[in-house]
């Protein structure tokens, strides 16, 4: 049987709208909203479990979905009006769906390959650029992503958005500085740090074995710490009048080199 909601008062709607706005919400209740067939079919494949579906007749049917989503799920049936009240896209695919968060813990990241390669990003604050970076670790499908002292969690539905599902296709994990400078250690895992002090141009670098990229922000660039324990500080020579690009540019930049150093 099909759950009806047709009114944007629900008590229901109000609490996916809760969702979608609080980061403490989600983090106490371990579930977040994903909005997007496409989306949802990432997400599933990554191995998020699915909780609920919402879905608008008028743009997508119960037998369409049907043939996206194989597991048992409590299915509603939403009005056009509560659809366009949840939905953050203009141009949308009538569905949207509750999941279980993952754990992002370093303890559980786990390496297919001797020798894996990390893109690190440091604190940044944008969620379109935390979802720029991970569409870009996904094109290169670097081993994992981590993210050093977030100021987001990872189910910020503007991150989902920005990244187009690659926060499910990505091995992510999040911790500070030190936890992750401890871990690269502890795996033998060689610092390659973006930022200006005592670097070398990114392309006179081995990034053949295991290697972590690290990159920090456009205002501030990498912490101390980072600098400090890095392998090799690295720099992407400009011929520009300004001495920083756009952070999720860069990543693209570096990571590529190393997937072309390894023969992709």
């Amino acid at each position: 049987m099909v759950k009806q909601i047709s009114s944007t008062q629900n008590k229901e709607v109000k609490h996916l709208l809760q969702l979608q706005e609080k980061s403490r919400l989600r983090r106490k209740e371990a579930v977040f909203l994903v909005e997007g067939q496409r989306e949802i079919q990432l997400a599933l494949k990554g191995g998020f479990k699915l909780k609920a579906i919402y879905f608008c007749p008028d743009l997508i049917s119960l037998k369409e979905l049907n043939t996206l989503i194989s597991e048992e799920v409590e299915y509603t049936e939403i009005s056009s009006e509560v659809y366009e009240k949840l939905a953050y896209r203009s141009s949308t695919e009538g569905a949207l769906a509750v999941f279980e968060t993952k754990s992002s813990k370093l303890e559980d990241i786990k390496f297919s390959t001797e020798n894996p390669l990390i893109l690190i990003a440091e604190a940044p604050e944008k969620p379109g650029n935390i979802g720029a970076i991970l569409r870009t670790a996904d094109a290169a499908k670097a081993d994992a992503v981590f993210i050093a002292n977030p100021k987001t969690d990872l189910y910020n539905p503007n991150i989902i958005r920005s990244s187009v599902g690659c926060v499910f296709t990505n091995q992510i994990a999040t911790g500070s500085t030190s936890e992750i400078i401890d871990f690269l250690k502890k795996n033998n895992i060689s610092i390659y740090a973006a930022a200006l002090q005592a670097s070398k141009p990114y392309h006179e670098i081995d990034f053949t074995k295991s290697a972590a990229i690290v990159v920090g922000t456009e205002a501030t660039g990498l912490s101390k710490e980072w600098r400090e324990n890095s392998t090799q500080n690295i720099i992407i020579p400009m011929s520009g009048e300004i001495d920083s690009m756009n952070v999720s540019v860069a990543a693209g930049i570096l990571i590529f080199e190393a997937k072309r150093q390894r023969g992709f």
